[in-house]
């Protein structure tokens, strides 16, 4: 995790700072290691008089828990704002919050979970209309990139992707130069998943399987999901096994992108793809840090990145693919504008057969080939076909 001194800007920052008056509960959620404390220390910085506490401080989560009215007493009343680092652990979180939103007005208070709001705020109901959630997940490329110290040319770029596609955007391991200290840290980070998200917010016996699931969804980065062949590999029966995906989702580990139909008949409409949110978490599962050009699973690599980078501007994916195997990488609307996206890791001068047949189905209004280190636009009918180089920056 970083310190206070090494503080990098987020973007999320930008997105927060204008909910900071408003008077509801701000929450910001992510995976444990992505930076959340260095952020809450920094937004602290904004009023005159603010206290961070954290609930892996058993004293003080003993008292918010069984005193609230104490707790209140000796970390809300005398400040501006209060800021509860770790609230995952507080056994009657949405109802205290509730307590102290609607006792002491005009106070802000903000709270940070290592996963999704529904797992970190236990009764999450009591906070209906009192609460805004933000998620900070580790470093996208962008931020990834603030921390270098050149950019003047494009292989420099060029070469920080391969290295973000390696060990991926945790802040800790973004920050250490040495290759063999960030394996090291990224082992910690999933030893430390098991230890307190499993074991905290499960009741899971046997987490091997869970493991089991993990590295085959590994192995399958950027691959259709077939639940049968999960479920022999993780030992998990249909439902339980849906249950995890949905945990790993929530979590912060891996996620689902499901796909885009207009033709139940023709095309696929119920098997998701899996991406990871860390690459370089998603590489220590299977213990492969070679570099990108000697890979086989480059192309999945060069997928994923694309499909974390997307995913950070907010786009909602999907992908799309005929039964006759006709596919689209990623497809995308936003304000009801239709985008669609094919990922090649080599080079590529011409658009895809699978994405000329999808543009001429639905005619998306913008299109995009990211490639190695091919950069031209063409019109394809009603259609821009975009070329950019997949470290470039990506446009939605």
């Amino acid at each position: 995790m970083t310190t206070s001194s090494t503080y990098v800007p987020r973007e999320l920052e930008k997105g927060i700072k204008k909910y900071l008056p408003l008077p509801e509960i701000l929450a910001v959620v992510g995976p444990r290691r992505s930076g959340k404390t260095t952020f809450l220390h920094h937004l602290s910085h904004f009023w005159k008089s603010c206290t961070i506490v954290t609930f892996e401080n058993q004293v003080i989560l003993d008292l918010f828990d069984l005193h609230i009215a104490v707790f209140a007493d000796r970390y809300l009343k005398p400040y501006d704002c209060l800021i509860i680092d770790e609230l995952q652990y507080a056994k009657r979180g949405g109802k205290n919050l509730k307590y102290l939103f609607d006792t002491y007005p005009g106070k802000k208070i903000i709270i940070s979970g290592s996963s999704s709001p529904d797992l970190t705020i236990k009764a999450l109901r009591h906070l209906t209309g009192r609460c805004l959630v933000f998620t900070l997940l580790p470093f996208s490329f962008a931020e990834f990139l603030t921390t270098k110290p050149s950019l003047s040319t494009p292989q420099e770029r060029s070469a920080y992707a391969l290295e973000y596609m390696t060990f991926g955007g945790y802040p800790e391991v973004v920050l250490q130069n040495d290759p063999e200290i960030k394996k090291t840290l990224l082992q910690n980070i999933y030893s430390l998943f098991f230890t307190r998200e499993v074991k905290d917010l499960t009741a899971l016996a046997d987490d091997y399987k869970l493991k089991n699931l993990v590295r085959a969804l590994a192995l399958s980065t950027a691959s259709l999901i077939e639940y049968r062949e999960l479920s022999q590999v993780s030992g998990f029966d249909y439902g339980s096994l849906k249950r995890y995906l949905n945990f790993l989702q929530k979590t912060f580990i891996a996620f689902r992108v499901v796909p885009y139909f207009g033709n139940r008949r023709t095309e696929l409409v119920k098997n998701p793809k899996i991406y990871f949110f860390d690459l370089g978490l998603r590489n220590s599962l299977i213990d492969n840090f070679q570099p990108l050009a000697l890979r086989p699973d480059k192309g999945a690599l060069v997928e994923n990145f694309i499909a974390i980078a997307l995913g950070n501007l907010g786009a909602d994916l999907r992908f799309w693919r005929t039964k006759n195997k006709a596919e689209v990488d990623f497809v995308w609307q936003k304000e009801g504008v239709l985008s669609a996206a094919e990922v090649k890791a080599g080079t590529q001068t011409r658009i895809p057969p699978s994405l000329v047949s999808f543009i001429g189905k639905y005619a998306p209004a913008r299109a995009f080939v990211f490639n190695e280190a091919f950069q031209k636009t063409y019109a394809t009918g009603k259609t821009r076909v975009s070329f950019l180089p997949y470290w470039h920056d990506v446009p939605y």
